[in-house]
């Protein structure tokens, strides 16, 4: 999951905070030292070329919160010095001894987000992004920080998330869950707790002492109105099963798995690529009532995942003869250079290629669930959410991946549009296209401020899509009461507010507006937040 990192990675504690122990296998040696055949299974020979352009997706369930629908893996797991969270260190971003901020040489992170539309940020240890701004980084403890990720799943159709849990209870882990419960609600997503049985001993017991007594009878989340439901049944996700390096065998899964469903759970079961050849645990696998094999990192290019089809339509068709939901899981790359080492950008995206064609292939399948790994995985560069498109958005003195990094130049949230079209064709929305139809830009991308009429005087930052509080439009050379005028490319709505958090009077422009003394009420010098759709 990608929260399961790259061949999912074995969790454990490490200076107060979760590092994770390489699942050592396929690439992780370096693609230098096995090639792209090697890294793939026996089973997956030959590509299905028989095009099922207008297939009906099928499942053993109706739709629901799971089945038909796009989920991403979310980790939450960032934190930083100073930011008010009970692990009060920079977590999943690296540090230098003594609890220092990132700096050139110790970091765990590969992917470089793009934090314009964060409102609180924390100083690291590197130079100035390429376009003289400070190099800052976001906690996942921050409020705004998780509301903005879900309100990129409201504006790009993400429908569920799936909140990963290493472990049992702590004040971390808790309190990321509240902020995520609050999110969904807030804007309308669902999510489900997702639990990665990596390094964790005593599962079979912990697990649903921390299901029962935390999840459900303490942080309430199964009573959310987000909380997400299939068949009736509230849904969770045991990831791990099968997969090697994981405790447990046979017996303790299948106790796990059929603990939940007597809690009146829909269990989803997480586990490796091969999980239909290993034939002592299948009766944990079909003991689920969903089963999600991991892919992330076992192909590496586009013949790859054209290999990739006979194992997931071989995977359908035994879930749908044992009366077992499927879920298949896409990535759009993958690198840890900063991390583990081995080559920058080891699995490229191909500006957006790679992660279609597995989009395709799994609609040309008829599958009607998918799981993107991941949403928020900067470390191991898998994450959907928006990062640095290039140069100028990163570090100068630090190596780090960005967009453009196989030749194109790609707009900050191109891979959550991409997400969104692919969404649409395997839902049957749209037909399938083996060539994405997503821009890899949108014209400007988003509006730009100016101080004076006829944009003139300073102009602020480009704003993306997105929403801006006061504070945040500060942060952007924006400041309160400012504006003037304002450029608007084709395709964009901007609405400004008189006042803070979208209040007061407000004005709608669809175009280039070089004054806004004319607007009905004077807007001069008037705006106090936005919202750029």
């Amino acid at each position: 999951m990608q929260h399961m990192n790259f061949f999912k990675t074995l969790s454990f504690r490490l200076s107060g905070g979760v590092k994770k122990a390489g699942y050592h296998c396929l690439i992780l040696a370096g693609m230098a030292s096995c090639s792209n055949k090697e890294l793939l299974k026996k089973s997956d020979t030959g590509l299905n070329t028989g095009l099922k352009e207008g297939v009906t997706a099928l499942a053993v369930s109706p739709p629901g919160d799971v089945v038909g629908k796009l989920v991403v893996g979310y980790q939450g797991w960032f934190s930083c010095k100073n930011d008010g969270s009970p692990s009060n260190n920079w977590i999943h971003w690296g540090s230098t001894p003594g609890g220092l901020p990132p700096s050139p040489g110790n970091q765990t992170f590969e992917l470089w987000p793009d934090t314009r539309e964060y409102t609180t940020t924390f100083q690291t240890g590197y130079a100035n992004l390429g376009n003289g701004q400070s190099a800052k980084l976001f906690s996942s403890w921050t409020d705004q920080t998780v509301n903005t990720h879900f309100s990129w799943m409201q504006q790009y159709g993400i429908d569920c998330a799936a909140m990963q849990r290493f472990g049992k209870s702590s004040p971390q882990k808790d309190g990321i869950a509240n902020k995520v419960m609050a999110a969904a609600q807030t804007y309308g997503r669902k999510f489900y707790v997702m639990y990665d049985i990596s390094g964790w001993t005593n599962f079979q017991t912990e697990i649903k002492t921390d299901w029962t007594n935390v999840i459900v009878n303490t942080l309430h989340l199964t009573s959310s109105s987000a909380y997400a439901i299939q068949n009736n049944k509230p849904v969770v996700c045991i990831w791990g099963v099968g997969v090697s390096n994981r405790p447990g065998d046979v017996t303790s899964w299948t106790d796990v798995i059929n603990w939940f469903k007597a809690q009146g759970c829909y269990v989803i079961v997480g586990g490796p690529r091969n999980w239909r050849t290993q034939t002592a645990n299948l009766p944990a696998f079909n003991a689920s009532n969903m089963i999600m094999p991991w892919a992330t990192g076992t192909f590496g290019d586009i013949a790859g995942a054209n290999n990739y089809v006979s194992t997931i339509a071989a995977d359908f068709a035994y879930c749908n003869n044992n009366g077992i939901d499927y879920q298949a899981e896409a990535f759009p790359g993958f690198s840890w250079s900063n991390w583990k080492g081995g080559a920058p950008n080891q699995i490229p995206r191909l500006h957006g290629d790679f992660l279609w064609q597995q989009f395709a292939n799994i609609r040309n399948q008829g599958i009607p669930s998918v799981y993107v790994g991941m949403f928020d995985e900067y470390d191991e560069a898998t994450a959907i959410a928006k990062a640095a498109e290039d140069a100028s958005m990163a570090p100068t003195n630090q190596y780090f991946l960005t967009l453009d990094a196989d030749g194109v130049h790609v707009s900050a949230d191109f891979y959550l549009r991409l997400t969104q079209d692919g969404a649409k064709m395997i839902k049957g929305q749209t037909p399938l296209a083996w060539t994405h139809p997503t821009p890899h830009t949108i014209s400007s991308s988003g509006v730009t401020f100016y101080q004076s009429i006829n944009y003139a005087g300073t102009a602020s930052q480009v704003l993306p899509v997105g929403t801006y509080t006061i504070a945040q439009l500060a942060a952007l050379g924006v400041p309160n009461d400012w504006a003037s005028s304002v450029k608007v490319p084709a395709g964009r709505t901007l609405i400004m507010y008189a006042d803070d958090n979208f209040a007061g009077t407000s004005w709608t422009r669809t175009s280039d507006t070089p004054d806004f003394t004319v607007l009905s009420p004077n807007a001069n010098d008037k705006m106090s937040s936005c919202k750029v759709q």
